[in-house]
């Protein structure tokens, strides 16, 4: 099982939206819940727009969910980083993974892959294909077949997922969430992720790239998803509401106790830094509810 030594570094967290709508009420979640367990360790909270794919992006998104992270109170440290300013560090590690090794290029197509299972199976490995057209992939030396989650605790995935040649930039030359948010996470000096449990099982992948670059295994929490009357995940794409940025403390409070905090009601009607302060000093990640949880109002 992975260890995480960077535990004990100086705490330094983050939240990493995409910009492809304004926050929701289950981004907030996950904003508040990575703020929370921050700055209750004394610890520093960075804010990344992860502007990967530009045909999904809103224009104006970033912004907007910039507005809303200030409107709730939730203040990050040093600059907001977009990852469309690091290209040339996504390819610097490209090169570098290529150099030792451990990734080749590879032509199939999702339809191919598709036809031959749905699960790659390392056509192109030995092919020494030449990067023109192709997508590039790590070859998985070493796989990780799970990890400990500081919530959920011991996390395994499928031994076919883990041991997949996964890809870190694809074909159309647009770098892969695996490969950007491992470089990223890396160069911040980040010591624990915490984020929505939808991306559990891309963690041993995440894994497996920090190791393959000789870089410290962040440690890890995947806070509970809100989800819909039919049990779908609230999301952009199941049209969520955008958060009221007017009069915030009602769903800040709600963020709260769908975290499992237990403000009290006379909380409600304080200022927005007295909700957060009191939110910091009560912050407890062991109240956090470990499965899946309704969001308000459905």
């Amino acid at each position: 099982m992975p260890l995480n030594p960077a535990i004990c570094a100086p705490y330094v967290g983050r939240f990493a939206p995409s910009p492809s709508g304004p926050l929701h009420f289950g981004s907030l979640v996950a904003a508040l819940g990575s703020f929370l367990q921050a700055r209750s360790r004394g610890g520093r909270w960075l804010v990344r727009i992860e502007d990967l794919d530009p045909p999904r992006e809103m224009a104006g998104a970033a912004s907007l969910i910039l507005q809303a992270l200030e409107a709730y109170g939730l203040e990050w440290d040093g600059e907001v980083v977009y990852q469309s300013w690091r290209h040339d560090r996504y390819d610097e590690i490209i090169a570098r993974l290529y150099r030792d090794g451990d990734l080749y290029w590879c032509r199939c197509t999702r339809r191919e892959i598709a036809a031959r299972g749905g699960l790659y199976n390392g056509h192109c490995r030995e092919l020494g294909l030449a990067p023109q057209g192709c997508a590039a992939r790590i070859r998985q030396r070493h796989p990780v077949y799970g990890f400990q989650d500081g919530l959920l605790g011991t996390i395994q995935v499928a031994p076919a997922l883990a041991e997949e040649d996964f890809i870190i930039r694809r074909r159309d030359g647009l770098y892969a969430y695996n490969l950007a948010v491992v470089v990223d996470d890396m160069d911040a000096g980040i010591t624990e992720i915490v984020r929505g449990a939808d991306l559990l099982e891309p963690t041993v992948r995440q894994i497996a790239l920090y190791q393959a670059l000789g870089a410290e295994v962040p440690a890890w929490v995947h806070l509970p998803l809100a989800v819909l009357g039919d049990g779908n995940k609230l999301s952009k794409q199941n049209h969520a509401p955008a958060l009221c940025l007017d009069e915030v403390r009602p769903t800040l409070i709600q963020a709260l106790r769908f975290l499992g905090q237990q403000p009290p009601e006379t909380l409600a009607a304080c200022p927005i830094h007295e909700i957060i302060a009191w939110a910091i000093a009560h912050w407890r990640l062991s109240r956090v509810p470990k499965t899946p949880q309704p969001a308000p109002g459905t």
